[in-house]
């Protein structure tokens, strides 16, 4: 699934996203540590999986997922 960076804080490298539909979901640093990444910037695309209506894994659009 896609969704668009809101905010991210490097520092606790949790943040947020928008769906596509407009709705706002939270990620922590479980999930930004799952996959290669070293920070996101705000309105950056990005992929991400979601369990149980929580982010379990964010990479940038261009990348795969994490197994």
């Amino acid at each position: 699934m896609q969704a668009t960076v809101r905010a991210f804080d490097l520092d606790t490298r949790a943040g947020s996203v928008f769906l596509d539909d407009g709705t706002e979901l939270p990620f922590g640093a479980a999930a930004f540590d799952a996959g290669p990444l070293r920070l996101l910037r705000v309105g950056q695309r990005v992929n991400i999986r979601v369990e149980d209506d929580a982010i379990t894994a964010i990479t940038l659009s261009t990348f795969p997922l994490p197994e």
